[in-house]
């Protein structure tokens, strides 16, 4: 074997190693980088309505109160019309799981009255729907303990709404290539706005209209469904079909069949309509993440650090394809990262 082939063994072992140390001391860490990680993305999301108050004259400590004051407002507001919901179905749960195990073997039944043979212990043993409304809980749950970080969140997103206005003079002052690095964190910061901002919008119009549909149809804790659709939307391709679920499943057991495939169909047509005829239009290329990509790192991600990670997984892996793509010895990586391929 070449010195050539074992060095280029050595680096692969080492840099595979690395990585396995590396993750597993995030996940090791997930409980103090979790808040962390969130008060970042509060802050990017806050940063653009904090330079357009400052543009209109606003001293930047007036500016930050009031960018302050609304994210605050905002989640209080959150809290107090889904807070009692969540409560609500965490205590219900138990019936509600219950009465589906019921109606699904009501089902299995029916269908073998018409001669469709469905292996019942089978599908009891092996599938459980309620799996979803336990994920749902689960969910709300792990969002609900990294929220009872409130103050150091928002603390966290006041000093780093603090530093963004030195941090580019900082970067210039500690690299001689100040400008290639701070091109390369311009670029991840803008794609990260742009997401955000056009996809906060997309999903908030997602929640509103799942939620006056499922309070149309009578369905249970509306305005929850809506929160969990309008937090789901933020990951693409799949979080609005993981959002649906257990709501369809609520219906089913509330109402029967034919309001659960109604439920189903406005969940249908509302990302249908909002998330692939006109959010497109706005975000356009936008991530360039290949599906496969999304999907991997919403599973990795959310292993890594809970719901929490789900909801960042996409800003997360933009930031690893960037760093990727900043060293050529890397950048094959990032172009297999990307949605389609570039010459």
């Amino acid at each position: 074997m070449s010195n050539a082939t074992q060095s280029a063994t050595l680096r692969f072992f080492v840099t595979s190693a690395a990585f396995i140390i590396l993750v597993a001391g995030m996940r090791s860490a997930a409980d103090m980088l979790v808040p962390f990680l969130l008060a970042i993305f509060i802050a990017v999301i806050a940063t653009p309505p904090l330079h357009w108050l400052q543009n209109k004259g606003l001293p930047r400590w007036l500016a930050m109160l009031a960018v302050i004051t609304a994210i605050v407002g905002c989640s209080s507001l959150m809290v107090a019309l889904v807070g009692s919901s969540i409560t609500d179905f965490s205590q219900s749960l138990p019936e509600y799981k219950a009465r589906l195990k019921s109606e699904t073997q009501g089902l299995i039944t029916l269908l073998n009255s018409y001669g469709i043979e469905t292996p019942s212990q089978l599908i009891q043993e092996y599938i459980d729907p309620g799996a979803a409304m336990d994920l749902v809980s689960k969910l709300f749950s792990g969002l609900g303990n990294t929220l009872a970080n409130a103050f150091l969140i928002l603390l966290t997103v006041v000093f780093i709404l603090g530093e963004t206005s030195s941090f580019p003079k900082k970067l210039d002052a500690a690299f001689d290539n100040a400008h290639s690095h701070m091109q390369g964190f311009n670029r991840f910061i803008g794609n990260v706005k742009q997401y955000v901002a056009i996809k906060s919008i997309m999903s908030a119009a997602t929640g509103i209209v799942i939620s006056l549909w499922l309070w149309v149809l009578e369905i249970d804790y509306p305005l929850l469904w809506g929160l969990l659709a309008f937090s789901l939307n933020y990951v693409p391709n799949i979080g609005s079909i993981i959002a649906a679920v257990p709501a369809v499943l609520l219906a089913f057991v509330q109402h029967g069949m034919l309001i659960a495939l109604l439920g189903a169909g406005g969940y249908l047509l509302a990302n249908v309509i909002i998330g692939n005829i006109i959010e497109p239009r706005f975000l356009g290329k936008g991530l360039g993440l290949s599906t496969l990509v999304v999907f991997i790192s919403l599973v990795f991600w959310g292993w890594v650090f809970g719901p929490v990670g789900m909801l960042l997984s996409v800003p997360l892996t933009m930031f690893v394809k960037i760093a990727l793509d900043s060293s050529d010895e890397s950048r094959w990586l990032s172009v297999l990262m990307d949605s389609e391929a570039t010459e």
